[in-house]
């Protein structure tokens, strides 16, 4: 491996808008993506297929509005979307490394899910106070396990970068 090439570039997408989870009436782990969070996973589709990412494998929370980003973003991958459900609530790094080995320790791989848990991850990853907005897309590099909690933020791409209206 190259020294300027990291071992593992790690990449994290919170789920895009659901709208407000208080008026929601069903059970949460079905809250739909609202309009607004449809848009927000188009764009990011559109920009990530503009400059010609992929994954190696995309792992989601099974919760509806994770799912729904995970396949708009991925939609036409060849990699499909797996469902793994320590994504859906309160994990840490030790977590991350079980669920990639359990992926068959892919190099580039797109994890979605939800907040609190994804920014706390970036934040410790990177050493620093980072929130991850619904929408936003993070790169990390690491090298070794992610519970080292040694990784380097290379992209951080919040939804209204995309957004030529709130621009």
């Amino acid at each position: 491996m190259s020294p300027d090439r990291p071992a593992l570039q790690l990449y994290l997408l919170r789920h895009a808008d659901a709208g407000d989870p208080e008026a929601w009436t069903g059970n949460d782990a079905d809250r739909p993506l609202s309009a607004k969070g449809e848009a927000q996973a188009e764009r990011l589709a559109t920009f990530l297929h503009s400059v010609r990412f992929a994954a190696d494998a995309v792992i989601s929370s099974p919760k509806a509005r994770a799912r729904r980003t995970a396949e708009i973003v991925a939609d036409g991958w060849t990699t499909g979307v797996r469902f793994n459900e320590r994504l859906a609530a309160g994990f840490d790094g030790a977590a991350v490394d079980a669920i990639l080995a359990d992926a068959g320790s892919p190099s580039r791989p797109l994890l979605v899910g939800h907040d609190p848990d994804f920014s706390e991850l970036l934040s410790a990853l990177v050493g620093a106070e980072v929130t991850l907005k619904k929408a936003a897309f993070a790169r990390v590099d690491l090298r070794g396990r992610v519970a080292d909690g040694r990784g380097v933020l290379r992209w951080l791409i919040a939804p209204d970068l995309l957004d030529r209206d709130r621009r």
